[in-house]
């Protein structure tokens, strides 16, 4: 898949789940190309595309080191989660993604129906995202929640909690 959808689903499952993480998983998700293009700038041997930085092994060792050894604001643990999400996406292509360095098979998961860059990835993208942006919104609207990101200024007045100067000041920023 490309860069454009692993960010997309990564950051919207994480702005269900923890709002303040999305920079992790937003990094996270696109970790192991990026990982890859560092190695193959220094290194001197040939580096193959979906090798060792996109075993599942490493990222699900990424997220046990958040969860259970050290973590900040559950960052490193929501890193893990980006590259996981890189995995899974990758795991629906063609192609497919390793599991470890034990194995040299790829995984596919629904039969590698997904062509990069093609009309399933955005399908199945837009889905995602649009299921996590409509439990977003059913979280706020039915606990009287927040929505993260986006501020609703009138309500704040009229519940008292912002002043009417600082209302006229932000009523358009929805943002």
């Amino acid at each position: 898949m490309r860069w454009i959808s692993h960010i997309a689903i990564a950051c919207a499952v994480c702005a269900v789940l923890n709002p303040l993480a999305v920079p992790a998983a937003a990094a996270g998700s696109t970790a192991p190309d990026w990982i890859e293009m560092l190695r193959r700038a220094v290194s001197r041997r040939k580096v193959k595309h979906r090798g060792a930085t996109h075993y599942l092994v490493g990222w699900l060792l990424v997220m046990g080191f958040g969860l259970v050894v050290w973590d900040w604001n559950s960052w490193v643990y929501w890193f893990g989660a980006g590259g996981l999400i890189h995995w899974t996406c990758d795991a629906l292509t063609v192609t497919g993604a390793p599991v470890g360095w034990w194995s040299d098979r790829r995984i596919t998961i629904f039969g590698g129906k997904v062509k990069t860059g093609g009309t399933y990835e955005y399908i199945i993208t837009s889905v995602i995202v649009a299921i996590c942006v409509l439990l977003i919104v059913t979280r706020a609207t039915t606990a009287g929640g927040f929505i993260p990101f986006f501020y609703e200024w009138g309500n704040y007045f009229e519940r008292g909690l912002v002043d009417g100067l600082e209302w006229r000041n932000n009523r358009f920023n929805m943002i």
